[in-house]
């Protein structure tokens, strides 16, 4: 067997499809059309219209799975881009277009490199991929559904490797060893409108959430954690859309995010905020509610054979060996923790969803010969 993908033009062709969440437009077929061609077997696993990838070649283990998602951000305004977004363009050794670095071009740099580690032989085990269309929504249907309804099969994975742009600044400084948790809440309270003129005949809900916003925004969560910076509380919005200058409103909400460490659990910090949101309600007259979404908790994977062979693969292409990190925001691996240790290891992110993303071609070519470095290491440290 010879290896054949080309990681570049893999790539454009990815690019040209403008696959923004959560439509899909044919991103996934082409990525199972190339793996088809590998040996995998494909099972499209679809959630209330997202489209969903799992692909196996291979039926022993270790199971050494690649997680990614074909879905983009928007592109904002099209006259602003150098090239349009979607057209691939390549300029001085630069490729540009939406999903070129967040995370298109780590998906062919992957399937690239198994194409080259095929040629070669078999690895000693099984690769497989999780490539969902719903990272950048609200990552309900894509990989948290697949990952529940793969353990309920008791399929296996044994290591993860997320294809998400964890680079700083050049290829390989930094890898994601562990993500803060995240949790949204929604708070509304609800009054009794009036005449300002006239307070004892209305119930005003704006102080009321104005003292709760301010309780919860004064509270420290915590110092720090081992590997994780302090947890952090910010006010998104507040909202009461009230154009009157003589009218006590009957309604103000507010918006707030928590990034937690693993000093919390989004259940103890929903339990606190339901704590401060009864007593804020006391005898003011109105009603405080409290909505969540909880993303998912705070992960950490300790070092080990898996973390020291990406390390060691990174080291033995670029000459640096990469710092393990929990900094940023959250990504699927925060799901497939469940099944496997997860690493997130991928392309420099400065453009990510910004106008003209881009990323230097033979980045795209190192990576590939990383990811065929990590597959390698890996199934060696398992043997």
């Amino acid at each position: 067997m010879t290896a054949s993908v080309d990681p570049v033009r893999l790539t454009q062709d990815l690019i040209r499809i403008p696959s923004i969440t959560p439509a899909d437009e044919g991103a996934m077929d082409l990525v199972q059309a190339q793996l088809a061609r590998l040996g995998f077997a494909c099972r499209r696993m679809p959630f209330e219209g997202i489209e969903n990838l799992y692909a196996r070649r291979g039926t022993e283990g270790p199971n050494l799975c690649f997680a990614g998602h074909t879905d983009v951000v928007s592109t904002g305004p099209l006259e602003a881009w150098r090239h349009p977004p979607f057209e691939a363009a390549i300029e001085d050794g630069v490729l540009y277009g939406r999903g070129a670095a967040d995370m298109k071009g780590c998906i062919a740099a992957w399937i690239a490199a198994v194409d080259g580690v095929l040629a070669k032989g078999d690895p000693g085990g099984s690769l497989s991929l999780l490539i969902t269309g719903d990272e950048e929504g609200r990552a309900i249907h894509g990989t948290k559904a697949v990952v529940q309804a793969l353990m309920d099969e008791g399929e296996v994975i044994d290591a993860c490797v997320v294809g998400e742009p964890s680079s700083a600044r050049e290829l390989g400084d930094t890898i994601k060893i562990g993500r803060r948790g995240s949790l949204n809440a929604w708070i509304t309270v609800k009054g009794r409108q009036g005449h300002v003129a006239y307070p004892e005949r209305a119930a005003n809900p704006a102080p009321v959430l104005a003292r709760l916003l301010a309780e919860l925004d004064a509270h420290v969560l915590d110092e720090g954690y081992p590997e994780f910076p302090p947890s952090n509380l910010e006010i998104t919005t507040i909202d009461i859309a009230n154009p009157a200058m003589n009218v006590i409103p009957d309604t103000a909400t507010g918006r707030l995010n928590i990034r937690f460490n693993p000093a919390h659990t989004g259940e103890s910090l929903m339990a606190w905020i339901r704590e401060r949101v009864e007593a804020a309600q006391g005898d003011s007259g109105c009603g405080v509610g409290v909505e969540f979404l909880h993303s998912g908790d705070a992960f950490l994977t300790e070092e080990g054979p898996f973390v020291l062979a990406v390390q060691d693969a990174v080291e033995a292409v670029t000459g640096r060996r990469p710092e393990p990190s929990t900094s940023g925001g959250t990504s699927d691996a925060r799901f497939i923790t469940r099944m496997a240790p997860v690493l997130e290891l991928g392309l420099v992110g400065q453009t990510i969803h910004q106008i003209d993303e881009r990323v230097p071609v033979q980045e795209i070519i190192d990576l590939t010969r990383v990811y065929e470095r990590v597959i390698e290491g890996y199934f060696a440290r398992a043997g």
